[in-house]
């Protein structure tokens, strides 16, 4: 399984952009997917989940700003988005996607998609 990341890049504090996900490789069909992210000297934390078409926000800081969602007629269902809005500082990180529960995460991460937000 290959997880590929990409939409990544510099904004201001206040925009926003749209991460893309797609799974290569699997045999499931829509799993449960999530987007994690680690910042710089943080541990990697999950921010974001979506199973049988229900979205969570698993990070209090990203509620209402962040959206997760899947494209349910591509890729088996193996292609995810998290549309980022109002982007603060602190959501300056590494972004990458993989499963979460019931799943457990694929131990082969991809590369993930740099999100800088300067102030």
């Amino acid at each position: 399984v290959q997880f590929v990341e990409s939409g990544g890049g510099l904004v201001q504090s206040g925009g926003s952009l749209r991460l893309s996900c797609v799974v290569s490789g699997s045999i499931f069909t829509m799993p449960p997917m999530g987007w994690y992210r680690r910042a710089p000297g943080q541990a990697r934390e999950l921010v974001a989940s979506i199973r049988d078409g229900a979205s969570t926000d698993d990070d209090d800081s990203v509620e209402g700003r962040f959206t997760i969602s899947r494209d349910s007629a591509k890729n088996a269902g193996n292609t995810v988005y998290l549309q980022m809005n109002s982007l603060k500082p602190e959501d300056t990180a590494v972004y990458y996607c993989n499963y979460v529960r019931p799943f457990q995460p694929n131990d082969n991460w991809g590369q993930g998609t740099q999100v800088t937000v300067s102030s």
